[in-house]
């Protein structure tokens, strides 16, 4: 293997062999060290301490998502954000604007509803009652391949199957609030945020009695002509309140029936369309809305591991290079790789299909996530980086990892699974205070058992790599 940042006195001190307690994990799991990368190196050390098939391109799932995080922080600057406008060329008459109303894009990640409800309260307290003509959506700010939600697992409605969009409007999530019944069979009450205009939920919840495990596993969802959106399955009445999610249209269809209910909502009027459009001629800028800044993006995106957010960020660095406008994904993926090779990252065997991990192709070498690690950690943004990870056996995605282990809330972990993948990347601080960058990926038909595998070798380094 190839063993890179090196110098020759520290590669005698590399160790090429799997510590004990990680070797026979993964023999409990049935998964060969040939099917394992992994990188351990402490921040302040010029090299690894461990390094295993470090130069091997793998599937890293939604670890993927600290390479689009670093190039974000590289290119944008954490404090980096986007602003939606909403403009006009008409003129506002006794509470009537007459003209349309344009709501421009600019490739907010995560332009929430809440925010777009209090945008639109705003045009209501600047005395516009009725609009005279069209709501126009201009999400032209990002060129975009088409997007097939189905392609990756054949589940089109689930939220991470979601593709990027210049209007992104509330994640494309359609978020339900279950409230299972007292008795078995009774109905489980509903309430769907945000409002969608013209889709009707069929609810065909029921409560059962079943022990609350994977309380979602029984909920199917499905979209029928109308569009009507038909919720199906059991809840377990053990679970109590739970929330769940779907996403039953694209995001431009999205869009139009989010906007169209919630101008309805706040009592606002509409002779026109809501509709998709290019803002075109002389528009003043009535209001603006600015993001929170790229760094609290990042922390939402990788705490709980958002697709949604990871494949807009991706588009979005996209679209700073002029030269790749046609396809800002695909340009994305450009910018990132350059980014990366800029800081001294190793790019061999990269691939960046859309900087989510959710994808059968990305890959990238455990070596080039630990100098990617290291790299982050000598910038001016290191704090909001690792502040986005989740912290084993406290919250985020690895809030159930290390639970009962004394290495508990000692490491800054991202996650990735999907099936036949199972990784982390991320630092943890040793029982002596000194901090270490730790990679272990996994690709194998029986990843998912790899779980205690990984964890021991967080609990390896803690203990002091010995």
């Amino acid at each position: 293997m190839i063993i890179l940042g090196t110098t020759g006195s520290a590669l005698a001190d590399v160790l090429s062999t799997a510590p004990f307690s990680v070797r026979q994990a993964l023999d409990q799991a049935h998964v060969p060290l040939e099917a394992v990368a992994i990188w351990v190196q402490p921040v302040d050390a010029p090299g690894p301490t461990l390094a295993i098939n470090a130069d091997v391109p793998m599937n890293p799932a939604s670890v993927m998502k600290l390479v689009t995080a670093f190039a974000g922080f590289e290119r944008l600057g954490p404090t980096y954000t986007w602003q939606t406008r909403i403009s006009t060329s008409g003129t506002i008459r006794h509470g009537v604007l007459q003209g349309d109303l344009n709501i421009v894009g600019g490739g907010d990640p995560v332009l929430s509803y809440e925010r777009i409800w209090k945008l639109l309260r705003r045009l209501r307290a600047l005395g516009i009652d009725t609009i005279g003509g069209d709501i126009v959506l201009d999400a032209s700010v990002l060129k975009l391949p088409h997007h097939d939600p189905d392609a990756f697992d054949g589940r089109g409605l689930r939220p991470y199957n979601s593709g990027p969009y210049g209007l992104l409007l509330h994640y494309n999530t359609l978020q339900l609030a279950l409230f299972p019944g007292v008795d078995k069979s009774a109905s489980v009450t509903v309430a769907s945020e945000p409002p969608l205009a013209g889709i009707t939920i069929d609810n065909r919840l029921v409560t059962s009695e079943a022990t609350c495990d994977v309380w979602y596993r029984d909920l199917e969802a499905r979209l029928e002509p109308g569009p009507r959106l038909v919720l199906s399955g059991s809840l377990p009445a053990s679970c109590g309140p739970r929330n769940w999610s779907a996403a039953p249209l694209p995001p431009e269809d999205f869009g139009k029936a989010m906007i169209s209910g919630l101008w309805r909502e706040i009592g606002g009027k509409l002779q026109g369309q809501v509709r998709t459009g290019t803002t075109t001629g002389i528009a003043r800028t009535l209001l603006t809305d600015d993001s929170p800044p790229l760094a609290e993006v990042v922390h939402d995106m990788n705490k709980w591991s958002s697709n949604i957010i990871a494949r807009q960020l991706l588009a979005d660095l996209g679209s700073t290079d002029a030269d790749r406008a046609q396809d800002m994904v695909a340009a994305g993926a450009v910018v990132a790789q350059a980014q990366l090779a800029a800081a001294g990252i190793q790019t061999v065997g990269l691939v960046i299909e859309n900087g989510a991990g959710l994808s059968r192709s990305e890959r990238v070498r455990a070596d080039a996530l630990g100098q990617l690690l290291m790299a982050a950690w000598q910038r001016p943004w290191m704090a909001e980086f690792i502040a986005a990870l989740p912290i084993a056996g406290e919250d985020g995605t690895a809030r159930k990892r290390l639970t009962d282990s004394p290495a508990r809330g000692r490491a800054h972990i991202k996650t990735g699974t999907i099936n036949g993948v199972r990784a982390i990347a991320g630092y943890v601080l040793d029982h002596q205070g000194r901090r270490h960058v730790v990679v272990m990926l996994v690709n194998h038909a029986e990843a998912a058992s790899s779980r205690a595998a990984q964890d021991a070798l967080l609990e390896w380094v803690w203990a002091g790599s010995n």
